[in-house]
């Protein structure tokens, strides 16, 4: 039996033998649970990550017009795309999108690099998103 923390590909792949062979008594219960919840966690980061790409850009959007181009535009739609369909793939995560924390997480990730990104201070953005999630995700919603 191969275990765990020696080759996790090997022990994933006798566990999902074991499961189709229907040898429930053989499995390593605890380490299967624990992969299966990494599978959600996954999602959500991702999730998180583009969200915060997303936003990033449209904070540069905000507050640097003349800055504005094709590139940026090209990244907000191609964002909102892969999250419409991470959206869709995976509905559950749409609780995200209303959860204070995971939001809050996510637009600090934002603020960080859009004050990286377009060398302006952290406190020039706002603390608080000022837009709705609804707003973000419209196709055609960019910020004045």
């Amino acid at each position: 039996m191969q275990t765990y923390d020696l080759d996790i590909v090997a022990w994933a792949n006798e566990q999902a033998r074991l499961l189709r062979a229907g040898r429930f008594d053989l499995l390593d219960i605890e380490h299967l649970a624990g992969e299966i919840e990494d599978v959600g966690k996954s999602e959500q980061r991702e999730l998180a990550a583009r969200m915060a790409v997303l936003l990033t850009h449209l904070l540069k959007w905000a507050h640097q017009p003349q800055r504005r181009g094709a590139s940026w535009e090209c990244t907000i739609r191609e964002q909102r795309r892969a999250l419409a369909r991470r959206l869709q793939k995976t509905p559950s995560l749409r609780g995200c999108l209303t959860d204070p924390d995971w939001w809050s997480d996510t637009w600090l990730d934002a603020r960080t690099d859009a004050a990286k990104e377009t060398g302006m201070g952290f406190d020039v953005f706002p603390s608080v998103c000022p837009w709705t999630a609804s707003e973000v995700l419209e196709d055609d919603w960019l910020p004045h």
